[in-house]
């Protein structure tokens, strides 16, 4: 049996100058300090960020959208919000309003998110009975077809849609609000603690066809720059095959598990969904969006840099340049990420004002305080 003499190839060291590695010691340094020093002022602002809102001694009976996952967290925030800010609030499912619950309750108001399980028949007949109803729509435009035969069913109507304002009034609501969705501290805030995987740039969202053809053109470039995606559908990607390690397909992260997720990246991308888009929503109207999505405000609770395809409603909430930045094509989105990442003291102002901006003016007790204002004036 002949022996086969195996070379084993010897991997030298590479020898450093001193010079080299004392440059290579305070890059370091200056990384993990400018880390540092965001991650505490960040924790600073939102531990010390204290808004107290009027206490209403009021009955509110929540209706919950019923859907279960993504909706639920919205539930959640919801309820566990108007706890603090009313005297008694009673949560049920949307199977369980009926005339009798409504009138054993005796609720000073019925608040349902969505209403999509809501039958119209139990609502008219609620109102018969005197008691106020407010719907609060959770995906505006994209299924107006919907909303529409359901609005003209409740006294009030809050939509997070401004473009939908109209719409429902043409229909005879004489009560309608634009009201986004908001931030809840309990879910999104700044988390300091170390992250098993760091990444500089983050995308969290399903792969919408709109969204394909917008990255697609600049995803080679966009992947240098240690990129991860999470969300349904990214297979659809041409390219997928090639970042697979880093496009993490149908995975589905519960709020405090995004919340981490951005608070480890030094860069998010928000691109919001199309309302053309025949596939996956029921808005044959073409009704368009101008209004910012709740991942708006939940990434900039997190104290960490936003980069926002541009829609007109969103300087109402945010200053471009101050407290978040936008972006109109997909080279000038790439052109961003590039520069921010190299420019640490802007990213950080951008970062730190849109937390502050966040905890003062949306989060759901904002909102909600808002709400009661308009039904309770």
């Amino acid at each position: 049996m002949s022996t086969i003499k195996r070379r084993h190839r010897v991997v030298k060291p590479v020898r450093m100058s001193p010079i080299e590695k004392a440059r290579g010691r305070e890059a370091g340094y200056q990384v993990g300090y400018d880390e540092g020093y965001l991650k505490g002022r960040a924790d600073y602002i939102f531990r010390t960020h204290s808004v107290t809102f009027p206490f209403r001694q009021l009955h509110i009976l929540y209706v919950t959208s019923g859907k279960g996952f993504p909706y639920s967290p919205i539930d959640e925030a919801i309820s566990s919000t108007l706890r603090g800010m009313v005297a008694q609030l009673t949560v049920i499912e949307p199977g369980q309003l009926g005339s009798e619950v409504v009138n054993q309750v005796m609720p000073d108001l019925v608040l349902v998110l969505d209403g999509m399980y809501v039958p119209n028949d139990q609502l008219d007949a609620v109102r018969k009975l005197g008691f106020k109803t407010a719907v609060w729509l959770t995906d505006d435009p994209y299924y107006s077809d919907l909303t529409v035969g359901n609005v003209s069913h409740y006294d009030y109507v809050f939509t997070l849609e401004s473009e939908c304002i109209p719409i429902y009034q043409q229909l005879g609501c004489s009560q309608v609000h634009h009201l986004p969705f908001a931030a809840y501290p309990g879910h999104y805030k700044p988390i300091g603690m170390p992250s098993i995987r760091r990444r500089e740039v983050s995308f969290i969202g399903s792969a919408y066809l709109n969204r394909i053809d917008y990255l697609n053109p600049i995803m080679d470039r966009l992947m240098q720059h240690n990129t991860i995606i999470n969300g349904l559908w990214w297979d659809r990607l041409p390219s997928y095959t090639a970042y697979g390690d880093r496009i993490e397909v149908n995975k589905w992260m519960d709020p405090v598990q995004t919340a981490e997720t951005y608070s480890a990246s030094k860069i998010v991308i928000n691109l919001h969904r199309s309302h053309e888009d025949h596939s996956v929503n029921y808005n044959t109207t073409q009704i368009p969006a101008a209004s910012p999505n709740p991942r708006t405000f939940e990434i900039s609770a997190c104290g960490t840099l936003q980069l926002s395809d541009y829609r007109s409603d969103l300087t109402k909430f945010y200053t471009p340049g101050k407290e978040i930045e936008t972006y109109r094509s997909p080279a000038e989105l790439i052109d961003k990420i590039e520069y921010y990442l190299t420019h640490e003291k802007e990213r950080r102002d951008i970062a730190l004002g849109a937390l502050e901006r966040t905890l003062g003016e949306h989060t759901y007790g904002h909102r909600l305080n808002q709400m009661l204002s308009v039904i309770f004036a």
